[in-house]
């Protein structure tokens, strides 16, 4: 399942981040791919222990902690430091699937990769090709600030770049929920526990019982 997750970043802070990456250091965007990656991989990005780096990568988890369709969706346990990647025109990542593993470089930091998402900087008129594409779905082009949530275990690859600069900040999610199905189970109990909630009230029994159901099968099949 693909999940869009719309307006993690403002305009007010789309706007701090861009100029904090317009005048940031790019280095080649193999920095960080494994052997697989590295074959298909035309990009740049920032340094992943730069100063810039570290500072915009918590506000995106500030960001994100304030999303509650992000944390019903990924069910979060560790999220790997937000690493951010610029492709001009002629770049592009070929096919490949995520490591399963990444451990973060001079730290015993480790995340299993359950979850990848890409988070959209700039406007998409700003911009020819970019576009995210994953096996047996639609091309993902999103607005500034809205962000893609998928498997990644997912084979996928980023379009190349004809016009102008795509900028995206990419990362990992372990999810507190391994099995993909069991996580989409829940996020779909979820959101209709949601949409009820707004007809018959938080205290309708029904609800209670079925708002039960779903932190059972959390606590049955959460590993933390």
């Amino acid at each position: 399942m693909m999940i869009v997750i719309p307006q993690v970043a403002d305009a007010e802070l789309l706007r701090s981040m861009n100029a904090a990456l317009a005048s940031a250091e790019w280095v080649d965007g193999n920095a960080t791919s494994g052997h697989q990656s590295a074959l298909a991989k035309k990009n740049r990005q920032l340094a992943e222990d730069s100063p810039e780096a570290r500072k915009l990568g918590n506000i995106v988890l500030d960001a994100l902690g304030r999303s509650p369709l992000f944390i019903a969706a990924a069910l979060p346990l560790k999220i790997y430091p937000p690493l951010f990647n610029r492709y001009g025109v002629g770049e592009t990542f070929g096919d490949h699937v995520d490591s399963a593993v990444r451990i973060r470089a001079g730290s015993d930091f480790r995340v299993r990769s359950d979850l990848s998402a890409t988070l959209f900087l700039n406007d998409p008129a700003e911009y020819d090709g970019g576009e995210l594409i994953a096996e047996g779905h639609a091309p993902v082009k999103l607005p500034a600030g809205d962000m893609i949530l998928y498997p990644a275990s997912t084979v996928h690859r980023v379009a190349a770049v004809t016009r102008g600069t795509r900028c995206a900040s990419f990362f990992w999610i372990q999810s507190m929920v391994r099995d993909q199905s069991a996580r989409d189970m829940l996020f779909d109990l979820d959101r209709s526990i949601q949409q009820l909630t707004s007809v018959a009230g938080a205290g309708a029994p029904a609800l209670v019982r079925l708002t039960g159901v779903y932190h059972n099968l959390l606590r049955r099949w959460a590993e933390l």
